[in-house]
């Protein structure tokens, strides 16, 4: 246990629980906070003297998540998502901190002047904190550096069709030289990695052809097609949301040999399966990559174990009920995930074995370090802010769609028995309620 200077006045605010997720582990802990940031670490009686005190018992106490692949979709969609729906929806699901990808609003994130509105737009919205990604497009290469300059956590890229017309792929060609920019600048480049030349015609509207026509030799194309430009450039890569399991042996050896390249899954490759998929209809299912079968889904747990994977965020990306019907030729692809993320990781986690301190470690402490934020963000450490959360990770409950913050009530996970009640968010030790909105706007970390 640990502490800074002490000094007369009390704390702010001290939580104590049975079950304190730290760095070195779950324990029993005292966290004192005092002007928004953790103060003090003690035992579980130690004297801390506090203006409010929160005695949570066998409930534990996390760092709050760090989702660093949401899509909020203000402006210009706000009608998908929008910055107020997303973080209230982010509190109740324990995210503290979410970086915003740069499409699907309009204009999407790709210069300084969209940079500028998207910030407008979210001040003053805001239940929790929240971050910018930038996007890098065809004919974008001279505004990369001065988003950079301007604060965006990294830049993200397609090499297939977004779905979006306004935020178009890179080619080999683009990639190249968009990866030796922001490598000369020591930025993050973040990809969306499905090789087109592997994608296939889709050839019926049921969920088997959709995933057909996006194989695991796509992602492996693409994902081989970055380490190579990593080799060539030395930028710093990071894969997004990884589904096949083929992809892990290249990226393994890439770790191995010490390139600068991580990567990451989320909650529905880990615990949904095609046969959970109810027909034709059920296009809340859909995603892009695909949800792929059992045997891969236990490889990527094991990459998740072994630290091939490094972190688990939601890709919560929504849109309007109507955009959601169809069949899957049709229907847009995203799921809705942002609130229900830490339940439905830690039902599949425990199951397996693992402890809280993983599932913290996963979705906290290794996301926040992909974007710099890790000297404040990510872990319940003396000095990082207050950002922390109630879970009851013995209870259970049923996912009901109409309880969700989203703006629209759509999940894949309707009906499911999770474990893990959130209980309370606290954001720089401010408890999140649904009328104050006290998030901070947060700046990328230049080096």
């Amino acid at each position: 246990m640990n502490s800074v200077t002490e000094v007369n006045e009390p704390y702010d605010l001290v939580v104590r629980s049975r079950r304190t997720v730290l760095p070195t582990g779950e324990r029993a802990a005292a966290v004192a906070v005092r002007h928004g940031v953790i103060a003090a670490i003690g035992a579980l009686d130690a004297p801390f003297a506090a203006a409010e005190e929160v005695d949570l018992g066998d409930a534990a106490l996390l760092p709050g998540l760090v989702d660093t692949h949401v899509h909020v979709n203000e402006p210009g969609r706000t009608e998908w998502e929008g910055f107020a729906s997303a973080t209230r929806a982010a509190a109740a699901g324990g995210v503290t901190t979410l970086i915003d990808m740069p499409l699907n609003s309009l204009p999407p994130t790709t210069e300084p002047y969209a940079l500028t509105v998207k910030r407008k737009t979210a001040a003053g919205q805001c239940f929790v904190n929240v971050g910018f990604w930038g996007g890098a497009v065809p004919g974008n290469l001279p505004q990369l550096r001065p988003l950079h300059e301007r604060g965006v956590f990294g830049f993200k890229c397609f090499t297939c069709d977004s779905g979006v017309p306004e935020f178009p792929p890179l080619t080999p060609r683009q990639m190249r030289e968009a990866f030796a920019e922001i490598a000369m600048f020591g930025g993050l480049v973040v990809v969306h990695a499905e090789d087109p030349d592997a994608l296939a015609e889709q050839r019926g509207g049921d969920f088997a052809a959709f995933a057909a026509s996006r194989p695991p030799d796509a992602e492996r194309a693409a994902v081989e097609r970055v380490l190579r430009l990593v080799e060539e450039t030395g930028v710093r890569a990071h894969i997004l949301h990884l589904s096949a399991a083929a992809c892990l042996e290249p990226l393994a050896d890439a770790q191995r040999s010490g390139l600068p390249v991580t990567a990451e899954t989320c909650p529905h490759y880990l615990t949904l399966a095609p046969e959970d998929v109810p027909g034709v209809t059920g296009t809340s299912f859909k995603c892009c990559p695909p949800i792929r079968d059992e045997a891969n889904r236990e490889e990527l747990w094991r990459a998740l174990a072994d630290g091939v994977i490094s972190c688990v965020v939601s890709d919560h990306s929504p849109c309007t009920p109507e955009l959601k019907r169809g069949d899957f030729r049709t229907a847009w692809g995203g799921i809705s995930s942002l609130q229900i993320g830490l339940p439905v990781m830690w039902t599949a986690a425990s199951a397996r074995g693992h402890g809280l301190d993983a599932v913290a470690r996963w979705m906290a402490e290794e996301p926040a370090a992909l974007v710099g934020l890790d000297a404040r963000k990510g872990r319940i450490a003396v000095g990082h802010d207050a950002d922390l959360v109630a879970f009851d990770a013995d209870r259970t409950f049923m996912v009901d769609p109409d309880r969700l913050r989203h703006r629209h009530p759509v999940t894949p996970y309707a009906g499911r028995a999770l474990s893990g009640v959130v209980r309370a968010t606290w954001v720089r030790g401010v408890l999140v309620d649904d009328d104050t909105p006290h998030g901070e706007l947060l700046t990328g970390v230049r080096p």
